[in-house]
């Protein structure tokens, strides 16, 4: 590839994310790595969440293990208001599939950490009150701040044929995170471990 490039690949599962990215320096995952048993917050989603102030919306705290099973939204509602007191989004809901992928893998390599693209962006671009990402000027906010870091019209060229444009810059600002981890520059959010002894921590 030409210096600068990007290479995209569009993958079904945390294994084949692992099998792809065998190499490299550091991988960045936005999907919560690491959750409690039965209760308790992480404490990297509210370390995010504060640090994002009044994007604070867009954490969705990784729900306990006993939520992410349940069959069904309203079930894990109930579960949720049982543990935590408070029942799950829909949103959060529909992730739980991706967090039990990767919940599930036993290994998780230490070069591979969770991100947070919104935080990521923020921290890259400080200077910028982004709008949503949902419409065109918060896409061009979004690019303008990823120009300070990679050169769009490399990363750009040869998109995935389906890729919707949020997706792929929250992509790439989850690389960027995932470069400062590798070069030791990244903050680290709420260092804590799960109930099977795994890192749960949010590098930016």
């Amino acid at each position: 590839m030409r210096p600068g490039a990007v290479r995209w690949d569009v993958v079904p599962d945390a294994a084949a994310v692992l099998d792809v990215t065998a190499g490299c320096a550091a991988v960045g995952v936005d999907i919560p790595l690491g959750v409690h048993a039965t209760a308790g917050r992480r404490e990297c989603d509210d370390a995010t969440a504060r640090r994002l102030g009044k994007a604070r919306s867009s954490v969705f705290p990784a729900p306990p293990r006993e939520v992410l099973t349940a069959p069904d939204h309203p079930t894990a509602c109930e579960r949720a208001r049982a543990l935590t007191g408070k029942a799950i989004s829909l949103q959060t809901f529909h992730i739980t599939p991706r967090i039990l992928d990767w919940d599930a893998v036993a290994d998780r390599p230490a070069h591979v950490v969770e991100v947070h693209p919104e935080l990521s962006l923020r921290t890259l671009a400080p200077d910028v009150t982004f709008t949503s990402k949902k419409t065109a000027r918060g896409a061009g906010q979004r690019i303008a701040a990823l120009a300070r870091w990679v050169d769009p019209t490399l990363a750009l060229a040869d998109l995935p044929t389906g890729a919707r444009l949020d997706d792929i810059l929250d992509a790439l600002a989850a690389a960027w995170s995932a470069q400062r981890w590798a070069r030791g520059e990244a903050d680290v959010l709420g260092p804590e471990h799960d109930d099977r002894g795994r890192p749960m921590f949010v590098a930016v």
